[in-house]
């Protein structure tokens, strides 16, 4: 059997450190509307298990549910705000170099 024939591909993307952060951001902000829809559907279920529950038991357990997604959520939010925090910190290698030039020609 022969190794598959893997073509050469160069795709030739520059991004500048403005561009980069944007879409990082633009990332984020679709992860916590998607979230965002996740509690929205947990309520409207919940509200519908109020509705339609016969017993304590059926809404102890649409509350464990909710609960379970909640926490979910709750972990995917703190990623969300570590990644926030990382990507407000990307250093400006240009900045940071004028800034260096500067002080060291006032020295």
């Amino acid at each position: 059997m022969s190794m598959p024939n893997i073509p050469d591909i160069k795709p030739d993307i520059e991004l500048k450190r403005r561009d980069v952060i944007n879409l990082l951001l633009a990332s984020i902000a679709l992860e916590e509307i998607g979230l965002s829809h996740i509690l929205n559907a947990e309520g409207e279920k919940l509200q519908k298990a109020i509705q339609l529950a016969t017993c304590f038991d059926e809404l102890l357990d649409a509350n464990r549910s909710a609960e379970r997604m909640l926490r979910s959520v709750i972990k995917q939010e703190m990623l969300l705000q570590f990644k926030l925090e990382d990507v407000l910190e990307i250093p400006d290698y240009h900045h940071d170099r004028k800034h260096k030039n500067n002080s060291s020609k006032q020295s």
